[in-house]
């Protein structure tokens, strides 16, 4: 019974902690950025050439939304930030996995010792 207890109060320890990393993450976006080069229409273009010097770089963020895919070109000088809201929106997916893993284990622990 004491080492359940001990269980419990550390779940409730590691929850409290993946709450505040939450409260702290910042500005979130879901979706993948990637970088692009393209080659246009134009003849004679340098993309053309022998090797290709293709245009670019351009990012575009890929993303899921209701099911739906979609995507968005982002500016080169909004990168930065998108990659970060990215970054952010991916730590918020694995702390939430993990909380739920931990609440799991800590409504188990709280549920065998009611019924004991």
């Amino acid at each position: 019974m004491e080492k359940e207890k001990k269980r419990i109060a550390t779940l409730e320890r590691q929850i409290t902690r993946i709450k505040q990393e939450i409260n702290s993450i910042g500005d979130l976006r879901r979706g993948s950025l990637s970088e692009q080069y393209n080659i246009c229409g134009t003849p004679g273009c340098k993309c053309k050439a022998t090797p290709p010097i293709k245009h670019g770089p351009y990012y575009q963020l890929s993303f899921t939304k209701n099911g739906r895919s979609g995507t968005k070109f982002v500016n080169r000088k909004n990168v930065r930030i998108v990659r970060s809201q990215v970054k952010n929106y991916t730590r918020l997916r694995k702390l939430v996995e993990k909380w739920l893993e931990l609440g799991s284990e800590l409504s188990d622990l709280r549920l065998s010792d009611k019924v004991d």
